[in-house]
């Protein structure tokens, strides 16, 4: 539940490091944090037909030395971890120029990393002086508050988004173009506004909703919009006053329609009641000597006892334990490892059958 406290669905103006003080100790369940990338282009670009490239060139990005980005960067990450729930997660978006200081330094504040993720860039800018590779990605760093603590990760809803295949930490989605990017007067409004579908991401992978999600760097509001779309609470931080503007206008013309458990919310398969391998048996969805396969392969074949375990390379024991085993005792569901073959040949995850067996109950 979000503090009353909190300012939601507010675009604060003003510098992050001293607004972020202003808000509750641990009342954030998500950050998304596109920090300046301290570029530090030391002369204009431009393309083989003489035009200008509209680069990263802007005041926000300019910092004097190394070190007065590095004492910025724990200025922030600090005043982040402060207003960050115990459970809560943080994401950090940059590129090699600032990606690097800026994982050191969150490691340094005792943030637990979780995964780096890689945007890969479908259709990045090309590298027009050709003197270096095109670069074609940006690093996601996603990292816990407190090592060990339990924290939000919606695997199966990413597992769905991703056409029923667990989601690898490599996205291929474009930059952000056409309709979506926002222009004043032709111009882009910002250099580094961030594609929907990244944050979309982010956001449902990592957050639930009615949960607080804060961006430091809010710019046009990206964050925002999405959370809007998803039923998120959001808190945005930006200093420059016509970001904040477009950004409100932006984020007031999302119609997000009225909340529905239905289509929003999707319960955490380890929150189902749990049911023995031995009830398919007595239900007759498994049969004793059946065979089972397990991983996507199949090469490895075990056979079902009537006492619900499984035999298989000498070995017997639960779906789970038998294959913790053929892992080298490694963790192991057996519900989405070991599969069946229904009667069509086609071979499903067991789990297929426990899912019917409780719609029957």
């Amino acid at each position: 539940m979000a503090d009353n406290k909190l300012p939601l669905e507010q675009v604060l103006v003003g510098d992050s490091i001293e607004l972020l003080a202003t808000l509750p100790e641990k009342s954030i369940d998500l950050i998304f944090a596109d920090p300046p990338y301290n570029l530090q282009l030391s002369q204009e670009l431009y393309r083989p037909n003489m035009t200008r490239v509209d680069g990263v060139d802007d005041a926000w990005d300019q910092f004097s030395s190394f070190e007065e980005y590095d004492v910025f960067t724990r200025a922030w990450l600090s005043a982040c971890r402060r207003v960050l729930k115990d459970t809560g997660t943080i994401w950090v978006i940059g590129s090699y120029h600032n990606i690097y200081r800026v994982g050191a330094i969150m490691q340094d504040l005792d943030y637990w990393f979780l995964n780096d993720v890689v945007w890969i860039k479908s259709n990045p800018m090309p590298n027009f002086r050709g003197v270096r590779f095109t670069n074609a990605h940006e690093t996601l760093l996603w990292a816990q508050k407190i090592k060990g603590e339990k924290y939000t990760f919606n695997h199966h809803v990413m597992k769905s988004l991703n056409d029923d295949l667990q989601m690898r930490s490599d996205w291929e989605i474009p930059i952000c173009s056409g309709k979506e990017r926002i222009k004043v007067n032709g111009e882009k409004a910002h250099s580094t506004q961030k594609p929907e579908a990244l944050l979309y991401r982010v956001i449902l992978s990592s957050s639930n909703p009615g949960d607080v999600v804060l961006d430091p760097f809010f710019g046009t509001g990206t964050t925002g919009a999405v959370a809007k779309k998803l039923q998120r609470h959001w808190i945005g931080i930006e200093r420059d006053v016509s970001y904040a503007k477009l950004a409100r206008k932006r984020i007031d013309s999302v119609d997000a329609g009225p909340f529905s458990e239905e289509l929003y919310v999707f319960p955490s398969r380890r929150n189902r009641p749990r049911v023995a391998f031995g009830r398919l048996l007595e239900a007759g969805l498994i049969k004793p000597g059946q065979i089972l396969y397990f991983g996507m392969d199949g090469k490895t074949k075990g056979k079902v006892r009537a006492d619900g375990t499984i035999q298989c390379n000498g070995f017997a024991g639960s779906i789970h334990q038998v294959g913790r085993k053929l892992m080298n005792d490694a963790p192991c569901n057996g519900w989405e490892n070991w599969f069946y073959e229904d009667e069509d040949g086609l071979r499903k995850p067991v789990d297929v059958l426990r899912e019917a067996y409780l719609a029957n109950q």
